[in-house]
């Protein structure tokens, strides 16, 4: 029974801390979770932004008209997942823009979130390639292969790893 007495008629921020300890209504917790969506996306997007400037500039470079049909095919690939990348965490600002103002905060949240993990694969998978190109072009060796694999291990432990480890080791059991 609510504090007051009267079952049911405290607002939903004034029955206490929930489970996560936070005293907030659920459209406060959309908010709560939009803006610290936004922050995670600004700080990706600037990243995503600089090496697909950079990836289209390649193709005017004199260089370019040397590299062979593989090397053309990789630099094809990372430009096509720069732009998939780029769409998908821009894809949150269209989506919050287009469904402001219908009250369906909670639920463009959700997409966000799901549009920004969707672009942070995207975003691994755009690295791979590029760091792929750039090497075979630099090294032009066996170990190519091998320092790309130990990179992509590296990004893949410290974006999803450490987190599920972290989500595992530490999430409160229900």
């Amino acid at each position: 029974m609510p504090a007051n007495g009267a079952a049911g008629t405290d607002p939903p921020e004034a029955e206490g801390p929930r489970r996560d300890g936070r005293h907030e209504s659920p459209a406060q917790r959309a908010d709560r979770r939009w803006t610290e969506l936004l922050q995670e996306v600004r700080v990706t997007q600037t990243g995503v932004q600089i090496l697909f400037g950079f990836l289209l500039t390649v193709a005017f470079t004199p260089r370019f008209a040397t590299l062979g049909d593989t090397d053309r095919a990789i630099y094809v690939v990372t430009v096509v997942l720069g732009a998939a990348t780029t769409g998908a965490l821009v894809g949150p600002v269209a989506f919050h823009r287009i469904v402001s103002g219908h009250r369906l905060k909670a639920q463009t949240v959700t997409w966000a979130a799901r549009l920004t993990m969707a672009g942070v694969v995207l975003l691994l998978a755009t690295v791979t390639s590029a760091l792929l190109l750039i090497l075979r072009i630099a090294l032009h060796n066996a170990a190519v292969p091998w320092v790309v694999g130990g990179v992509v291990a590296w990004l893949v432990l410290c974006w999803f790893g450490l987190p599920g480890w972290a989500l595992h080791r530490y999430e409160r059991r229900k």
